[in-house]
């Protein structure tokens, strides 16, 4: 049910953070770093994929498919229900309709976006107007190439997307990934 997300299939850069040690817990919390999204999210991300390769740019994700266990650790890493979704409720990346991305230039150096990945903070809200000029330009140009691919931001984190309607998808485990994350 889910697609994996490799090049050379999808051009794209993968930095799949949770991962590694080099996340909002300290600890990885997938033990693979495996890219997956819903059949529909994946189509929606080769229309970005093609819509930033035409202003010169890549797209390097950190995050998509995010199984309903990997969400519990998030949340007892950080109980902050404007960042990370209450498990209980379920997130739009265990349903795999979401994803975590950034841009990046020619030569692979992600774009100045103000703050980094999941920084937790009202920095990382979209809108933004305490930036410098070239940062949010460049949360623009994200916006851009994602909203015209079909994906709705997220109010609070500049590089979460996800796709409209996201609740009539169902909430995934693990198994639906084969037990390859967890």
């Amino acid at each position: 049910m889910l697609t994996e997300i490799v090049p050379p299939a999808f051009d794209i850069d993968l930095e799949l953070l949770y991962a590694t040690a080099d996340n909002l817990s300290g600890a990885p919390i997938y033990r693979a770093p495996v890219c997956l999204l819903h059949p529909d999210a994946a189509r929606r991300l080769a229309d970005a994929i093609r819509l930033a390769r035409g202003i010169g740019c890549r797209l390097r994700v950190y995050d998509a498919f995010r199984p309903a266990e990997a969400q519990w650790r998030l949340w007892h890493a950080f109980p902050d229900p404007t960042y990370i979704a209450d498990p209980r409720l379920g997130s739009n990346h265990t349903r795999g309709v979401a994803i975590d991305l950034t841009l990046v230039d020619a030569a692979g150096t992600p774009l100045d976006m103000g703050t980094g990945f999941d920084a937790m903070t009202e920095r990382s809200h979209h809108g933004r107007s305490d930036l410098t000029a070239d940062q949010q330009r460049n949360r623009a140009l994200l916006l851009g190439v994602m909203t015209a691919a079909g994906w709705e931001h997220y109010p609070s984190e500049w590089w979460h997307y996800q796709l409209p309607d996201a609740e009539r998808y169902p909430l995934l485990t693990d198994a639906a990934a084969g037990g390859r994350l967890m």
